[in-house]
């Protein structure tokens, strides 16, 4: 294998197959509630690529569920509780674990995911979150998305780099894994600035990497940019390139959790072809082969 899949981490950890559950407890994203902006980052639309984006069944509701699905369709017998929508920590520590606790009441759950923002984090939320680590795989997973601080202003991230750098610090040193989601096609960037993310991404306390292609969902300010023709997406061709690039930085240990973009048909623009993920993901792998690289060669 050219590297190291969530897949084949978490078959290693617990010895089968492990399913996802995509959890909403109702927190709110603060570049959309007004804490920090009501615009919202120009590339999200919450409905384009989330499970559920409106909460209309409790917690448990959500997970029994899951659970039920998971078992019959796929016979899974383990599961993760992924906090995915909004930003998973936009609460106090006190209302973050009452939400997280409902877990314990499920045996088949071994993990917790918390998908949030950088600047949705402090000490006292990262030490109740690693109260978690002595019955469960724990990761938190921070919108990252470049280090470029110019980027970040440009898509009204509403952070810049440094809070991406502090979170995953504060995170790591608990023990708690980090994943880092960065997109790739950002406006403005070329090459060159997606390695230098590569690079600083690589040298922090990241345990795993999600990586996600710029494209447009409906009712998005990216979507009015596009429409106009002020944003370029990357080709297919083009996008597997720079992810074996991207990877070949990146230390072996780290999971790589995601390879291309996920986003609903109906609300997705272009670029059209993340709708085959297998033949992307197939295209990586046959560059890999090619260039005879696999993860890791410049970084190990």
């Amino acid at each position: 294998m050219y590297y190291y899949s969530y897949n084949k981490y978490l078959r290693e950890r617990f010895g089968e197959k492990v399913r996802r559950i995509s959890l909403n407890a109702g927190f709110a994203c603060p570049n959309r509630d007004g804490t920090i902006s009501t615009e919202g980052c120009v590339f999200c639309n919450e409905f384009g690529f989330s499970v559920g984006p409106q909460k209309t069944v409790s917690l448990k509701g959500q997970i029994e569920a899951g659970l039920a699905g998971g078992k019959k369709k796929f016979g899974n017998n383990k599961f993760i509780a992924y906090f995915q929508n909004g930003a998973g920590t936009n609460a106090g520590a006190k209302d973050l674990k009452t939400a997280y606790d409902v877990i314990k009441d499920y045996p088949e759950i071994v993990g917790l995911s918390i998908s949030t923002r950088p600047d949705c984090i402090d000490e006292e939320k990262l030490d109740m979150i690693a109260g978690f680590l002595t019955d469960y795989d724990v990761w938190i997973e921070y919108g990252v998305q470049t280090v470029h601080n110019k980027t970040l202003k440009n898509i009204n991230r509403g952070h810049a780099f440094l809070e991406s750098f502090n979170a995953i610090n504060l995170a790591a040193s608990r023990g708690i894994k980090v994943c880092a989601h960065v997109i790739l096609g950002l406006p403005g960037e070329t090459p060159k600035d997606m390695m230098r993310t590569a690079d600083e991404v690589a040298s922090l306390e990241v345990s795993g990497i999600k990586l996600h292609v710029l494209h447009v969902l409906r009712n998005t300010k990216l979507a009015e940019m596009y429409n106009k023709g002020s944003v370029d997406l990357l080709r297919r061709e083009e996008y597997v390139k720079i992810v074996c690039s991207f990877l070949e930085k990146m230390k072996t240990p780290c999971v790589i959790m995601r390879l291309v973009s996920d986003a609903w048909e109906n609300y997705l623009i272009a670029p059209d072809w993340i709708k085959n993920k297998q033949l992307v993901m197939h295209e990586i792998e046959k560059e890999f082969a090619r260039r005879g690289t696999r993860q890791g060669c410049l970084r190990n």
